[in-house]
């Protein structure tokens, strides 16, 4: 027979262990995620967006929340509404926030590099989506962004078609994004290769804004009458081209290529205003960039550019 005093210390020690391995238990429950198997769930995300009035970053910021919730992630985004010394502020905020990884897509390309710089001292991951740092400072993980080069070559191609390979074009540009350095790079090289008689007659900063965009083309209408063609290096540049096209009387007679297929820019494709666009998938940006924060908080090295194809948007079929 067992002695009362032992058997209460045995009823103890058998307690305590069952107490310590329910806390375990838990404790593993949290760092996998829970049952849905996602090894860093619960974590945080800020997400610092060039432009949120924008369609093309409504619909990556869709594509990211949407993947965010399979993986139990919570995401912050925040406007930087093109302003880079804005973006630094909202980038240490996220760094006093103590956030689990930084999403950026630059308002300037060589300007973000200290925001980067600075979460990479507070060790916190940064990943970049559509727009990658040109800075020589500063670690990005992975940057996901469409294969801008690639569409370059689509827009001109659209363009090559509309103009039968001879004209006159101007380019509606933003030079200090690398997005559009690519686009104006692969249209500028698929022009030379495919319809060299297309001449670009000039090359204007417009910042991405509508407004400045039909300024800069009502300029341009003056200077160069005889235009043949626009490139406007997202659907904001074309649709402000449009507006000063129409002014001036001259739509149809001037092709304009923009670069999205937003819904308002293939309302104005489908409408005849615009020849078409080369199209993003900005909802596939945004979902890869958190599968590859999600491999990165589970020990998986992404790849460095995660490339997403472009397509073309000429307008609706006909009936």
């Amino acid at each position: 027979m067992i002695p009362t005093a032992f058997r209460r210390f045995f009823i103890a020690v058998t307690l305590v262990g069952l107490t310590l391995s329910g806390t375990s238990c838990s404790q593993s429950q949290q760092q996998s995620g829970g049952p849905s198997g996602a090894a860093a769930g619960g974590k945080t995300i800020g997400v610092s967006i060039q432009d949120l009035q924008a369609q093309f970053y409504e619909d990556l910021e869709a594509g990211m929340k949407a993947e965010a919730v399979k993986y139990g992630y919570t995401v912050t985004f925040v406007d930087a509404n093109r302003d880079a010394a804005r973006q630094q502020s909202q980038v240490e905020d996220f760094i006093s926030k103590k956030v689990d990884a930084i999403v950026l897509t630059p308002a300037d390309s060589k300007a973000v590099g200290p925001a980067i710089v600075e979460a990479n001292q507070a060790n916190i991951p940064v990943f970049t989506a559509d727009i990658a740092s040109t800075a020589s400072h500063g670690t990005v993980i992975a940057h996901v962004a469409s294969d801008n080069i690639q569409g370059g070559r689509v827009a001109a191609d659209l363009m090559c078609k509309a103009l039968a390979g001879k004209g006159t074009v101007a380019i509606i540009d933003q030079p200090e994004v690398t997005s559009v350095q690519d686009r104006v790079k692969g249209f500028k090289l698929e022009v030379q290769a495919k319809c060299p008689a297309v001449q670009i007659v000039a090359d204007q900063d417009a910042g991405g804004d509508e407004g400045k965009a039909e300024s800069v083309t009502d300029n341009l209408l003056q200077r160069l009458p005889d235009l043949s063609g626009i490139f406007g290096i997202n659907d904001n540049s074309a649709l402000g081209a449009v507006a000063a096209v129409k002014a001036a009387s001259k739509i149809g007679k001037i092709k304009i290529v923009g670069y999205d297929a937003s819904p308002i820019g293939r309302k104005a494709i489908d409408s005849g205003e615009m020849i078409g666009d080369p199209q993003q998938h900005p909802d596939m940006i945004g979902q890869l960039t958190i599968d590859a924060i999600h491999d990165y908080f589970n020990g998986k090295t992404p790849k460095k550019v995660i490339p997403v194809a472009v397509g073309s948007y000429t307008g609706l079929p006909k009936p």
